[in-house]
């Protein structure tokens, strides 16, 4: 089972990107699925989650910003991010929030200002 984000690019401060995780090898429509970050010389981080019910959850600081979203249609999850910022450039990456597995090479949203 894999995870593979895409959907990354460069983009100018204030712009939107939508990135979407696509799963091989497994129906994830009822699983816990997060999106995740790692900008340069930092850790990998937690940035928004969609449960199996459909409901999401952001990390405070990027609320309002970042929605986590899914079409079960499309076995696919989806990250809206909008008004990004440079400090949102990094290697987004999506996994199973409950058992994890091997991260996928994830997908590189630039944010110039």
């Amino acid at each position: 089972v894999q995870l593979q984000a895409s959907g990354g690019g460069f983009v100018l401060a204030g712009g939107s990107l939508r990135l979407s995780c696509a799963a091989s090898g497994t129906d994830f429509s009822s699983a816990a699925v997060g999106w995740y970050r790692r900008a340069p010389g930092k850790q990998r981080e937690f940035v928004a989650g969609v449960i199996g019910g459909g409901v999401t959850s952001s990390v405070a600081s990027l609320k309002g910003r970042f929605t986590a979203s899914r079409d079960n249609a499309k076995n696919t999850v989806y990250l809206q991010m909008n008004d990004l910022k440079a400090e949102d450039t990094a290697i987004y990456y999506c996994n199973f929030i409950e058992r994890p597995v091997a991260w996928g090479q994830g997908t590189l949203v630039t944010v110039s200002s």
